[in-house]
């Protein structure tokens, strides 16, 4: 929408409907009249800002929008929706053990039944299920006048006309335990989501519910899994997930052990899959199928040409009644099942197992692979050629070479799923890794000179090296009579995390963090630290410039470690543009303007003479 310029009015329209929000918001939240006007001059001031340019989601917006008001408010991020929350899903339990609600569930559509078993049983399970996503659907609406049984039937029956076949992906999985990520909406309507659960549970798929981080309307957030007694009751086998970045053997085993897991997407606004954390990448990644529900899914995933990864089931309600639609995945996309990848694990160790049966010494060569975006092919040349040299000069060694298993497809998160078996399986002898010298012979065998990317490059500037070198220390320890040989170790751990889908690191995460200090000691409590810092840095641009950031009383040796973090900050700053330069620029100076001499941050400054002033 913000890239086609046809559809100017409709996102003028979505604009316009994220000012009346805000505007409904401000109304609810101040009761001062002086100050809710004067607060309304500043959001139109803002709001004029953002929507100049055309380039900001009209959700976003709201978001930067609402934290504005629940600040001066509340004076701090409060969720000023709990109450409402916990007051819907108690009327809509009310609605759901209602008489007209449970005879119309329970009533059984005469038809023709299947001639197995089997097939009446998945008849009758997509049947709930169907009734279930109309009771999700027109919850809203009939909670607070109770519809009658002639009108619950009618909408059911429409219901089930327009599903269609499309339950039984579903209620199929007795033959193989399907994976789905359920996504709650914002309508308000969180208890029939956890009857939807219940349900799919009990025709044996696994499940992931991806509430939000923090407060969104009426979206279910995580405190409310662990607060409220609604949640407590329909949900007492479900595992929750609080961290924002599982890896992919902590969810898969997570998975294994529980069947039902929690977990946020890392946001709080409508659903971004830019901004998502790293553990609902992964999920989505685990997942067979999404099901969502709403107008807001159908925007963000059927009202797009965008191809996505999995499977979409979109079910929605309309002036035209109950809509169901399944989007299916990218023709181009590939997921590897767990079974997959660990068929090949075990293929690998059978052939070291062999090899030490026939007295030879098992070598394993971890090198780059992908670490250099656009350069995998040369990666995967450059370790065979050098793999093959080895194994002409090693007599009675068996190497085992990555490049040689490399599968188009697999992304970082697969092929280290697949290697940790392989090298925790206790069957390598010599764990080599690549050095600048490694690779330098390598292009000299290819008869080339090294070009400036790779120069000096070696197994330390690979992610996935980093994480196997902790591995081979684990093993070491298990085993001391396996070799290293390679870098020295303690030049591994200055590299990242594998950012979801690539080979190469993620974006910079838990910035502040990895200071050699620990900031929550230096900044005070109305930094909002858990809100603005444990996200990647692009979150502030969310943090408001007028932020009461009270820093003037930080001690000497504070502000030798608050140089640090603005030295960190404004590396960032100088990689960043647009919009997100923009509100780093207002963090800076409101973080610490006690800095403003200093010559690495004098460069940010040059032609905001005037906005300086006004902050």
């Amino acid at each position: 929408m913000l890239c086609d310029k046809k559809n100017a009015k409709e996102l003028q329209q979505q604009y316009n409907r994220a000012w009346r929000i805000i505007v409904s918001i401000t109304k609810h939240c101040i009761s001062d009249a002086i100050i809710r006007r004067r607060l309304f001059q500043f959001l139109r001031l803002r709001f004029q800002q953002y929507t100049a340019q055309k380039t900001l989601l009209p959700s976003r917006l709201v978001k930067r929008m609402t934290d504005l008001i629940t600040q001066q408010a509340f004076g701090t991020i409060s969720d000023p929706w709990i109450e409402p929350r916990r007051m819907a899903r108690t009327k809509h339990e009310a609605l759901y053990l209602s008489k007209e609600i449970q005879e119309a569930l329970d009533a059984v559509v005469h038809h023709k039944l299947p001639p197995s078993i089997a097939g009446i049983r998945q008849d009758l399970n997509g049947l709930e299920l169907v009734r279930l996503f109309a009771l999700t659907l027109l919850a809203p609406q009939w909670a607070d006048e109770p519809p009658s049984s002639d009108t619950v039937r009618a909408a059911f029956a429409q219901a089930e006309n327009r599903a269609g076949s499309l339950p039984a992906l579903f209620t199929e999985s007795g033959k193989k335990q399907a994976t789905i990520l359920v996504l709650a909406d914002p309508d308000g309507s969180t208890f029939f989501e956890l009857r939807i659960l219940r349900a799919l549970r009990r025709m044996g798929n696994k499940l992931i519910y991806a509430v939000k981080k923090n407060y969104y309307f009426m979206a279910p957030t995580i405190a409310d899994v662990q607060e409220d007694p609604i949640f407590a009751k329909y949900c007492k086998d479900a595992q929750i997930l609080e961290q924002n970045d599982v890896s992919k053997n902590e969810l898969l085993k997570e998975l294994k052990a529980h069947k039902f897991i929690i977990i946020s997407d890392g946001t709080r606004e409508r659903l971004n899959l830019y901004r998502v954390s790293v553990t609902f990448a992964r999920a989505w990644k685990e997942a067979d199928c999404i099901l969502a529900h709403g107008w807001r899914a159908k925007d963000i995933f059927l009202d797009t040409s965008h191809e996505f990864t999995r499977d979409i089931v979109c079910f929605w309600h309309d002036s035209d009644g109950f809509h169901i639609v399944k989007k299916e995945h990218s023709a181009k996309s590939h997921k590897f099942s767990e079974q997959d990848i660990s068929d090949r694990a075990k293929e690998i160790i059978a052939t070291m197992r062999d090899a030490h049966r026939a007295k030879k010494t098992v070598m394993f060569f971890s090198c780059i692979i992908g670490s250099i975006p656009g350069e995998t092919a040369l990666a995967i040349s450059l370790a065979t050629v050098f793999v093959d040299d080895l194994r002409k000069k090693l007599e009675n060694v068996l190497i085992i070479n990555p490049a040689e298993y490399f599968v188009p497809g697999m992304d970082g998160d697969d092929l280290m799923y697949m290697w940790e078996r392989v090298q925790r399986s206790g069957e390598i002898d010599i764990w080599r890794f690549q050095s600048s010298e490694d690779i330098e012979q390598s292009f000299a065998l290819l008869g080339r000179k090294v070009p400036p990317i790779w120069s000096g490059k070696d197994s330390t500037y690979s992610t996935g090296c980093t994480k196997e070198m902790k591995i081979a220390l684990d093993v070491q320890n298990k085993n001391p009579e396996m070799q290293i040989i390679g870098p020295d170790p303690k030049r591994f751990f200055r590299r990242g995390e594998y950012g979801v889908g690539k080979y190469f690191d993620a974006h910079i995460r838990r910035w502040l963090f990895s200071l050699p200090y620990d900031a929550k000691d230096i900044y005070p409590q109305e930094f909002f630290w858990p809100e603005y810092t444990t996200d990647t840095p692009a979150s502030f641009t969310s943090c408001p410039p007028f932020m009461p950031l009270r820093l003037a009383s930080l001690s000497s040796k504070a502000e030798k470690k608050d140089t640090q973090v603005l030295r960190t900050a404004s590396d960032v700053l100088r990689e960043s543009s647009g919009v997100r330069s923009h509100f780093w620029y207002d963090f800076l100076l409101c973080a610490a303007p006690n800095f403003c001499a200093e010559p690495y941050l004098r460069p940010l400054w040059r032609g905001r003479g005037t906005r300086h002033q006004s902050v």
